[in-house]
């Protein structure tokens, strides 16, 4: 018993052992480090050496760019403190909020008639290292209004022509609105708008915001501005509180060419004609029928699956209970049934 056992250790320990390592090239006469039963030699590794160098490289690149991103960010925080402190009673809630390492976001509050402000800035140079690449450095103020506002709902706004295309992937709530130029505007800059009427008594109070996108210092660095009742991103469900926000779009300017904001006259002043506010109503009034139509849809869909599953796990169940020779009955069924449909679909030649 005892030999038994013996040998049966035997075997296990030499079936852990690992195997000798292979003989070295007498022929190697490169760089050579040996230590114990280990031997390194470099020149057997280039290709390695590259590919860990390249990811060296790679993370040294990240963690600099993360860096200069935070230091951009906080440039053009700090350029814009001073407004920000005369505009909001609470500018800033802290340091600036890292999402990941491209965007940062400041938040401020304590202003008549703007619930909040909400600050992106975004794309720094974590964009030379990501597959979508946007060597332009972006920043968005998004005005949430109060919802004492008394704004009539629309959506309208100012795009860049370069921009006029793709804006719409990112901004749902620009597809309520169609694109047309203006002769107040520079030739580069479309407007978007759900009706005429809406443009008309925009345009009336915009006229600092006419007057700054005529001005060559300021223009280059203008990418959009919207005024909308409707969510960035399309809703499942028809939203219980409605939100009114005012959203400017720039390029980060260097600081030589950072200048004030102008000021937008009083939203509440655009007076628009009960014909259009009618349309306004019923388009939206769609909408939310559409979400409503589409929610039935699917919880129907979901009610048919549920029931497919239940009535499938039922017979699952039923065959599970049968005897094997009625499961074997049921099988040979099947199968026959299986075979009468492949013969049906070969075609005759």
């Amino acid at each position: 018993m005892a030999s038994m056992a013996s040998e049966l250790l035997k075997n296990l320990a030499q079936a852990l052992t690992p195997p000798p390592p292979p003989p070295l090239d007498d022929e190697y006469d490169g760089l050579e480090y040996s230590w114990k039963y280990f031997v390194f030699r470099p020149a057997y590794f280039k290709n390695e050496v590259f590919f860990l160098a390249a990811v060296i490289f790679y993370i040294a690149f990240f963690w600099v760019g993360s860096k200069i991103n935070l230091s951009k960010a906080k440039t053009w925080l700090n350029a814009h403190m001073d407004i920000l402190e005369k505009q909001f009673s609470r500018p800033t809630a802290g340091d600036l909020t890292a999402d990941g390492y491209s965007d940062f976001f400041n938040f401020s509050t304590g202003r008549r008639n703007v619930a909040s402000l909400h600050t992106l800035a975004y794309q720094i140079v974590y964009g030379l290292v990501d597959l979508l690449y946007s060597p332009k450095d972006n920043v968005t103020l998004d005005f949430k209004l109060h919802p004492t506002v008394a704004v009539p709902d629309f959506v309208w706004g100012l795009v860049v022509k370069d921009e006029a295309k793709s804006i719409k992937n990112d901004r749902w709530d620009l597809t309520f609105t169609k694109t047309s130029e203006s002769a107040q505007l520079p030739p580069n800059i479309v407007i978007m708008s759900e009706y005429a009427d809406v443009t008309e008594n925009v345009l009336k109070i915009a006229g600092p915001v006419l007057e700054a996108l005529k001005n060559p210092k300021i223009q280059p660095y203008f990418r959009s501005l919207s005024i909308t009742d409707q969510p960035r991103v399309r809703p499942s469900v028809t939203p219980s509180n409605k939100e009114k926000h005012v959203t400017l779009s720039l390029v980060v300017p260097p600081p030589s060419r950072i200048a004030a904001p102008r000021r937008l006259s009083p939203l509440c002043s655009v007076n628009l004609r009960p014909e259009t506010k009618s349309k306004l109503k019923k388009t939206r009034e769609d909408f939310a029928k559409t979400l409503k139509d589409e929610a039935e849809r699917d919880a129907r869909e979901e009610a048919a699956e549920a029931k497919l599953a239940a009535k499938r796990r039922a017979e699952e169940e039923r065959i599970a209970n049968l005897s094997a020779a009625e499961q074997q009955k049921l099988l040979d069924r099947d199968r026959k049934r299986n075979l009468r449909k492949t013969q049906g679909k070969v075609v005759r030649k």
